[in-house]
């Protein structure tokens, strides 16, 4: 079945937009923790397109959008993460950030940009994919569990 949007590696170009959706990632989980996550500050958007600019030349992660007729509907941010002794785990692939606009959501969209990056995983042969999601984002967990995540870990956070 054909998309009516697709799937591509994001670009200097599409930071703007995908700045917009950080910034609005972060707010989302500000307003579920306050505590927990860290406040969007005076120019979220602006401070997320340069993080993921700083990231766009790293071989090892990806930053991909799902675009249509020239506007960007989300973006996933994801990486392979080395072993890790504190963590105890092998190397593994890891999703940062799904991120869509809202008239984009339950259209395909972010398990579209999942499933692209899951190949990008493959071709660099990461065993396992790990991510994260908030505590109340039931819908995004919801998603997760569809895509094959299951649940192997519960943060727990305690403020001093």
């Amino acid at each position: 079945m054909d998309r009516p949007f697709v799937i591509r590696r994001a670009t200097k170009s599409d930071l703007p937009a995908i700045g917009e959706l950080g910034a609005l990632l972060m707010q989302v989980h500000h307003d579920f923790d306050a505590e927990r996550f860290m406040a969007p500050g005076d120019d979220p958007a602006g401070g997320y397109a340069w993080f993921l600019g700083t990231e766009l030349d790293n071989d090892e992660v990806v930053v991909l959008v799902a675009e249509q007729r020239g506007h960007v509907l989300g973006y996933v941010y994801a990486g392979i993460e080395p072993q890790s002794w504190k963590e105890l785990r092998e190397e593994a692939g890891f999703i940062h950030d799904v991120a869509v606009i809202e008239r984009g959501r339950r259209s395909g969209v972010a398990t579209a940009l999942i499933e692209a990056v899951f190949d990008w995983f493959r071709e660099r042969k990461a065993p396992r994919v790990i991510l994260w999601a908030a505590e109340p984002n039931r819908d995004a967990q919801r998603l997760f569990a569809r895509l094959g995540f299951r649940r192997t870990m519960v943060e727990m956070t305690r403020e001093m």
